[in-house]
């Protein structure tokens, strides 16, 4: 094999290399710009940060955690797609960012919902929300990335 085909081939293998791992990034969930966050009442300090009592689906696997870890972050419904190496998100954070004011919240997965991003308790909403224009709107823009909670 001459010293041209050689390099061919290594330049054709390091590129399969790296779409492989662009194409892994992207479908593992890590995070998304300009999503559509929307609001739910789960009150959760009404209701003694109870996942049962507000019916919500990842109370199978965290509603006997401590009260501490359901009460250290607000709580939202993720409607992406599974969390990193496509897991299930339950108990999962997420930074939250919107996209008018730069306002940002962390937020653990609570729930699951249907409406392609996120439905966050209203006091978070009401905590991004710093000019008013989501609750006008219906709704905030958000970006999102996946952290660590630190539990």
């Amino acid at each position: 094999m001459g010293r041209k085909q050689s390099r061919l081939i290594s330049l054709w293998m390091v590129w399969c290399v790296l779409w492989c791992i662009m194409a892994a990034m992207l479908a593992s969930g890590q995070s998304a710009n300009n999503v559509r966050a929307t609001y739910h009442l789960y009150n959760p300090q009404n209701i003694g940060w109870n996942l049962n009592t507000a019916s919500a689906y990842c109370a199978t696997w965290d509603a006997n955690k401590p009260l501490s870890w359901r009460k250290k972050y607000g709580w939202t419904a993720f409607c992406g797609p599974a969390g990193p190496h496509g897991q299930n998100s339950c108990g999962k954070c997420l930074s939250v960012t919107n996209t008018g004011t730069g306002a940002r919240a962390t937020v653990r997965i609570v729930d699951q919902c249907s409406n392609g991003g996120l439905d966050l308790d209203v006091n978070v909403f009401n905590r991004l929300d710093t000019d008013g224009r989501g609750y006008q709107q219906g709704h905030l823009t958000v970006n999102y990335n996946f952290v660590n909670c630190g539990d």
